[in-house]
């Protein structure tokens, strides 16, 4: 089946190459995965004052993310950390306390950088967000994609044939895999909690 993710971009820029590395993922079409970027540029800075009476930016991306079935986060990385707009859509949607719109979403993190270490660090760092989230993150295959320039996508903004198109193919078909794990293993865990239940109550009933 088809899985419902929400890619989050970290850069506002319409040249990125991230956002270019999430349109080609969404440009995929045996990847099994359905996809759509949410846009966080317009979200305020968040302040909790907000919780009781959220803007609606606030509202649309929690109802977005919400909706989704895993979160795909594509970053670069900024002075060896997270960019402060990643973060700040990281705080909105994780908030009012409790309320989280991120926890138990199924993650994956791909930074793409034109350097040699392809943000490294912003990667670990949104890793660490994602573990307090309560998100299981795709642990493999990494991708720390590093030298990817604007000579790596072609006029339409997506990846040209070849190694790195490669990877990325590889990295959207591990996600389905790892989104589809996870919601099948929590399924089944349901029906034996539920047939579990069953048998206690027919034993209670004839005892």
């Amino acid at each position: 089946m088809a899985y419902k993710i929400a890619i989050i971009v970290g850069s506002l820029r319409e040249g990125s190459i991230n956002r270019k590395v999430a349109r080609s993922i969404c440009g995929l079409r045996d990847d099994n995965l359905d996809c759509s970027m949410i846009e966080i540029g317009d979200l305020p800075l968040y302040n909790q004052d907000y919780d009781a009476n959220p803007p609606e930016q606030y509202v649309r991306f929690r109802q977005q993310i919400a909706a989704a079935d895993g979160v795909l986060f594509c970053s670069p990385e900024y002075n060896r950390g997270i960019p402060g707009v990643l973060k700040n859509a990281i705080d909105v949607g994780s908030r009012p306390y409790g309320q989280s719109v991120f926890d138990k979403k199924p993650a994956a993190i791909v930074t793409a950088s034109p350097g040699s270490i392809g943000g490294f660090g912003a990667n670990h760092q949104i890793r660490q967000a994602c573990v307090f989230l309560n998100m299981p993150v795709m642990q493999q295959p990494e991708a720390y994609l590093g030298q990817v320039g604007d000579d790596s996508f072609d006029d339409s903004g997506c990846l040209k044939e070849g190694p790195l198109k490669e990877l990325v193919t590889v990295l959207a078909r591990a996600f389905h895999d790892w989104v589809e794990m996870i919601h099948r293993s929590r399924q089944l865990l349901a029906e034996d909690s539920a047939h579990a239940s069953q048998r206690a109550q027919q034993a209670k009933e004839h005892a």
